[in-house]
């Protein structure tokens, strides 16, 4: 369930991060938080508006999450990122205009894998962004085929050096 030994780095958050339009959407889905690097940075960034649907499988993770952000347009849920769309309707929202996933694709099975990419693009606005790092390219081939529109970028300042995919329709 854990992708990484070591935890992201502030300068991955900030080359994931720093590009996306945080002050203007409305609802922002974040996939596999683990101890809450980029939860932080974007309730710090997000709009006066904006709402943050933080979702995380892992029992420690999820608890440890729940303590350490209480902002009341943050919401933590144990629970799988297989649930998108569920969990948007659950919170009343329709769709979300970012999606940014920690979740390590190559270590998921295939089809759950597959699942995710597919609850994430119906779970998107129209011209809405999903996000994913990992520390390979092998997830490439895996986003082109859900995702019109697929950029790579790299940032060597991180343990190990990632990879971040930035994907819409």
């Amino acid at each position: 369930m854990v992708g990484a030994v070591f935890p992201s780095s502030r300068f991955l958050a900030d080359k994931m991060l720093n590009h996306l339009p945080l002050k203007q959407a409305k609802v922002i889905v974040e996939l596999g938080p683990g101890t809450g690097v980029f939860t932080e940075r974007i309730l710090k960034k997000m709009g006066e508006d904006s709402h943050l649907i933080v979702i995380e499988l892992n029992d420690a993770f999820y608890l440890q999450l729940k303590q350490k952000f209480k902002h009341e347009r943050c919401h933590i849920i144990h629970g799988s990122a297989t649930d998108i769309k569920t969990i948007l309707s659950n919170l009343g929202f329709e769709k979300a205009s970012l999606i940014v996933s920690s979740l390590p694709l190559a270590m998921i099975p295939k089809e759950v894998g597959a699942e995710i990419l597919k609850e994430s693009v119906n779970s998107l606005e129209v011209g809405g962004k999903f996000l994913q790092y990992q520390y390979s390219l092998q997830s490439m081939k895996h986003l082109k085929s859900h995702f019109k529109n697929v950029k790579l970028n790299f940032t060597l300042l991180n343990f190990p050096p990632a990879f971040i995919y930035t994907c819409s329709e």
